[in-house]
């Protein structure tokens, strides 16, 4: 009589006795070899905010034509303690520090003699954080020799550039240990295990150093720019997701099976479908954000989608074994068994609490869908009087030198001083582009300032009276650029900072535009795929989406009321709404 064989699952290997071992031993050994081979590999720390094809990118790569390129200047502005006027010795005072500064150049007084302003070029590095050393060294000697009753700010471009490349410094280890603390807890809170939160933090762990260091290969391979931080947020989140998934099912298989292994086997046959659907869902949408325009989030999405495939294959090749080697016990203190009774943990458990409001809300939905869209809709509100867009100034949320610089620069003198537009044109249209630019509204001044070493092209350096990335200002390069584009035979193109956060608010309007759609219609086909069905998932998208916009709203709100940020830095929309999205069906998988 023949017997009838069970078939063997991959889930089977990676839990039996023999197979765990084997299996763990293997994906260890794996991990730590990738680990080997691109440990060495560093992307590139460049951080180009405005898309490459941007009239001010091509500016910024004409300017590097120019004697000098690698040097900028920044401002020392110059004020008395006591708000009093600069006498003469404070102005000679200001005159000695020339050797520091490395400038011959006078001091420039404001027209109220409150302030003045010294010039100075200072080497730039290719990315902000190499700038910042400079701009830290250039302050301290500045610190050490500040005649006394004077105050010293250093300000302008680069200075800004190195302030927030100093204000992002650890923030990268501060996120990840936050990430962890928040996961440790989670996995507590959920599991009341002093043991149990170790093993899949620890599996997320190991998955998010491997997935830092082949971003970083990638993104060294193909130039991409990404920041690593959200990497590592995503990859924790979703392998933590993951793992509570597969746990959570484990442990009702516990109830049901002697055999602790065969009860892993069948939780991670269970859960491995909705694991892979959810996953490959947040992974198709993030890849649409190679289409972006934005140098950062064109990046972000190949580094991202790889952080969270390695995550993927942590959850289901790694943890498994790891959880069949621990055994049933590593639940302990509470540890599930079959058949037993255990009334007095059920009473504990949040299970009870849940069952409780699911039965209330699918009594009487009508009411339930009412009251969630009204507390959805007060959120979404926040988005009411939030703009898109930060200025110099609210870069920051704690103040630093150069904002604090710009500030008094601009109770003294035209607060673009410090981050003046510079136009490149042909070197036989220069004086028609700069009566061009002198036409327009707001410009103080508008004149040459070098050539290349051909003579072919010419910079045309020109100050406005706005405040650098205010409305006016970036209104204002919309002004020049149709200007000077007007002069015939001029091929002009306006760069400089302020015209970079013109374009690149182009771009990131752009992106969203394009992202957002994209988003949803990945989203729509692996539901539809999944549910089989046409109405669901245009249901749980219109969920998804209204919960999404009232996240932001609420993030929006709390910003303004918290931290007093009226505005929203330009990549927040795209990023939240695709995260939130793209997260949420995740979820609802």
């Amino acid at each position: 009589m023949a017997q009838t064989r069970e078939r063997t699952h991959l889930s089977d290997l990676l839990t039996s006795r023999r197979g765990a071992w084997v299996s763990l031993s293997i994906g260890l050994l794996v991990m730590i070899g990738l680990f080997g081979v691109f440990g060495g590999a560093k992307a590139h720390a460049r951080n180009a905010q405005a898309p490459e094809t941007s009239e001010s990118a091509q500016a910024a790569e004409l300017l590097e034509k120019f004697p000098g390129a690698d040097q900028q200047t920044v401002l020392v502005v110059a004020t008395r303690t006591d708000s009093g006027a600069l006498t003469a010795p404070n102005t000679e005072a200001l005159r000695a520090l020339a050797p520091i500064l490395a400038t011959a150049n006078e001091p420039v007084l404001s027209e109220d003699k409150k302030a003045a302003v010294l010039v100075t070029p200072i080497s730039v590095g290719e990315s902000n954080t190499e700038t910042a050393d400079t701009v830290e060294a250039l302050r301290t000697q500045l610190a050490e020799h500040t005649p006394k009753g004077i105050q010293l700010l250093v300000t302008g471009g680069p200075a800004f550039g190195a302030d927030v490349a100093a204000s992002f410094e650890g923030a990268d280890f501060t996120l990840l240990l936050v990430t962890i603390l928040i996961v440790a807890v989670l996995l507590i809170v959920t599991y009341r295990s002093p043991v149990l939160w170790l093993i899949p933090l620890a599996v997320v762990a190991l998955a998010d150093g491997l997935a830092g260091r082949v971003t970083d290969a990638a993104g060294a391979l193909w130039d991409l720019q990404f920041d690593a931080g959200i990497i590592s947020v995503l990859v924790f989140g979703a392998g933590t997701n993951y793992a509570l998934l597969l746990i959570s099912r484990y442990r009702e298989e516990l109830g049901t099976h002697e055999d602790h292994r065969q009860a892993l086997s069948r939780a991670v046959r269970k859960t491995a479908p909705a694991i892979l659907a959810s996953n490959i869902t947040v992974v198709l949408a993030l890849l649409t954000l190679v289409l972006a325009v934005i140098p950062g989030t064109h990046g972000l999405g190949v580094a991202s989608a790889t952080g969270l495939l390695i995550a993927l294959a942590a959850v289901l090749l790694v943890l498994p074994p790891a959880l069949a080697v621990c055994g049933r016990g590593i639940f302990w203190p509470f540890v599930p068994r079959p058949g037993e009774e255990r009334a007095q943990e059920t009473k504990k458990q949040p299970g009870r609490v849940w069952r409780g409001v699911a039965t209330a809300v699918v009594g009487k939905p009508l009411r339930s869908l009412v009251l969630g869209l009204a507390v959805l809709c007060v959120m979404a509100m926040g988005l009411v009087g939030t703009s898109v867009g930060l200025d110099q100034v609210e870069k920051f949320r704690v103040q630093s030198e150069s904002a604090e610089g710009l500030e008094v620069l601009s109770q003294h003198f035209a607060p673009g001083e410090a981050q003046p537009v510079l136009i490149v044109t042909e070197s036989s249209a220069a004086a028609a582009v700069v009566a061009a630019a002198k036409d327009i509204d707001g410009v103080v001044r508008a004149h040459p300032a070098g050539t290349t070493d051909d003579g072919a092209l010419t910079k045309v350096m020109v100050t406005s009276e706005y405040l650098p990335s205010s409305p006016q200002s970036l209104a204002q390069i919309g002004e020049l650029r149709e200007a000077v584009h007007a002069v015939p035979e001029a091929n002009a193109l306006v760069g400089g900072a302020v015209a970079t956060d013109f374009d690149a608010r182009d771009g990131n309007q752009r992106d969203f535009w394009l992202i957002a759609p994209l988003v949803l219609a990945v989203s729509f086909v692996v539901l539809m795929l999944l549910l089989r069905s046409l109405i669901a998932p245009v249901v749980l998208l219109i969920i998804n989406c209204v919960s999404a916009v009232a996240a932001i709203g609420a993030g929006a709100w709390l910003s303004r009321v918290l931290l007093g940020q009226d505005a929203l830095d330009l990549q927040v929309p795209l990023l939240s709404f695709l995260f939130l999205v793209a997260l949420g069906i995740d979820y609802t998988i």
